[in-house]
């Protein structure tokens, strides 16, 4: 089988920026050492070794930041732990979430949903899109669904799903944190079988240089087909 080949956004001396696909791993991990390893295959496609500086969810999509070299990974890390760096991502959710707000609860640190081991956690929104569907999907006669903008403050374990789920507006496509029902329908009236949470932009401070850099990753067809089907504009970041 041919290894996939990643999207570059963005590359110079001292980092690389990809579009990470839905479905892939950054990493191996003691459950899961199956399927597209960013790591092992982005090495492979550049010809060196790359360095994480953080994470996204194997069945989220859109920029993944990584360094080529330890250095520069080291002082991109660093950004991240002091919340310097700003994430934005596109979530399609059930229901419709007030116009904007923020989301301060602690969630789970691991799979194991051990609610001892919770942690603070922020997360800023704002909705962009709203659509109602005359279909019965679960006990109201109407679906309502809504296309947001969110913005963790903090960067925990799942922590946007954990988050809209807490305020009863669960991702589509969550198997972990979602509605089977909308999933369903989603999968059955759209196609659409991954989780509809995309990392669009990123920004941050370059190490070497010192100046402001953003990184934007494109929507796919699917997400494109949505909005046609819905009314909806690609939005602006």
């Amino acid at each position: 089988m041919l290894a996939r080949m990643f999207t570059i956004l963005y590359q110079d001396e001292h980092l690389v920026a990809i579009d990470k696909p839905s479905g892939a791993l950054v990493h191996r991990t003691a459950t899961s050492r199956e399927g597209h390893i960013v790591l092992q295959g982005l090495r492979d496609q550049l010809g060196r070794w790359v360095w994480p500086v953080h994470r996204l969810d194997r069945a989220t999509s859109g920029v993944l930041l990584l360094a080529l070299d330890p250095e520069t990974a080291s002082a991109l890390a660093r950004q991240f732990k002091e919340r310097s760096v700003d994430k934005r991502y596109l979530a399609l959710v059930r229901g419709w979430p007030e116009a904007s707000g923020v989301i301060d609860r602690p969630v789970h640190t691991g799979e194991h949903r051990n609610p001892e081991k919770k942690k603070p956690a922020v997360t800023e929104y704002r909705r962009l899109a709203q659509v109602e569907l005359p279909v019965e999907v679960d006990r109201y006669p109407t679906s309502r669904y809504a296309l947001v903008e969110v913005h963790p403050v903090t960067g925990r374990y799942q922590q946007i799903r954990q988050h809209f789920k807490k305020i009863s507006h669960p991702i589509i496509g969550d198997t972990t944190w979602g509605n089977g029902k909308h999933n369903r329908f989603f999968r059955e009236r759209y196609g659409i079988r991954r989780l509809m949470l995309h990392a669009v932009r990123l920004a941050f401070t370059h190490p070497a240089s010192g100046d402001p850099l953003a990184v934007e990753a494109p929507v796919d067809g699917q997400w494109r087909g949505l909005f046609r089907e819905f009314g909806w504009e690609e939005p602006e970041l």
